[in-house]
């Protein structure tokens, strides 16, 4: 890799898409712990 080369960083809008798959991901594993720990308890 040269020095000149461009850095290799996705675009903002494309980071800005990733990190909020990535919170939709969490929260929706969470909905799912929830979920079953209230159906569990039933």
């Amino acid at each position: 890799m040269l020095w000149s080369d461009p850095e290799n960083k996705p675009p903002k809008e494309l980071r800005d898409a990733q990190d909020m798959m990535r919170r939709a991901g969490l929260v929706l594993a969470l909905a799912m712990v929830v979920a079953m720990f209230v159906l569990g308890t039933r």
